[in-house]
């Protein structure tokens, strides 16, 4: 019997079912219980939006957004949105999706952290980023009923969620600063790592090579 949270049915397809237990025993419970709100609350603001996402394609992608933000997922060279890209894509690839319906579930995750960009692409881009600012930032929880919000969180509950989103992003990408250039990433390491100082885009601009 399919599993139904404030009007939204969990996927429960195999792929769905392999993804759900990857994640849950790979990454921590902030994580996991944080990526099923991302799906449960960008299904309820894809309908209020009248989007209407792929739900396994979106359910993978949310299940996959933060996971590059730990171990094993989490690498010393990249934005930590492309760790979480890279590993769906490829578990999708693994399971026999197409290259098309990966690299949509790839951009979806690269461009979580973008603003207004991924809301002009396609459904499942735009609900991933919809779940992760109501979860994270609070945009548009006013879409959300309060019956639903109740639902969603006795499900998967967000004890002290602030601050330990905050913790857990500063854990995930304060050994790679570099990385965090022109990102809101930047914004988390100013408030939380002792002397860092973000890189300037004007100062780029200025300092570069080119002569004037």
């Amino acid at each position: 019997m399919s599993e139904v949270i404030a009007g939204v049915t969990i996927p429960d397809t195999t792929v769905a079912a392999e993804a759900t237990a990857l994640i849950r025993h790979t990454t921590t419970p902030l994580i996991f219980n944080h990526s099923r709100r991302v799906f449960l609350f960008g299904t309820l603001q894809a309908r209020k939006a009248g989007l209407k996402p792929d739900p396994e394609l979106l359910y993978v992608a949310a299940l996959f957004h933060d996971a590059g933000l730990v171990s094993p997922y989490r690498s010393d060279d990249q934005r930590f949105e492309l760790d979480g890209a890279d590993q769906a894509r490829a578990f999708l690839l693994d399971h026999g999706y197409s290259a098309s319906d990966a690299d949509v579930v790839w951009t979806a995750i690269a461009l979580h952290t973008t603003p207004e960009v991924p809301w002009k692409m396609a459904p499942e881009i735009a609900a991933t980023t919809a779940g992760v600012e109501t979860d994270v930032l609070g945009m548009r929880l006013g879409n959300i009923t309060e019956a639903d919000i109740a639902e969603v969180t006795k499900a998967h509950p967000r004890p002290d969620f602030k601050k330990q989103i905050l913790q857990a992003f500063t854990d995930g990408f304060q050994h790679r600063p570099d990385t965090t250039f022109g990102t809101v990433n930047a914004d988390v390491l100013e408030h939380f790592v002792p002397g860092y100082q973000r890189v300037d885009f004007v100062d780029v601009i200025q300092n570069s090579a080119w002569p004037e």
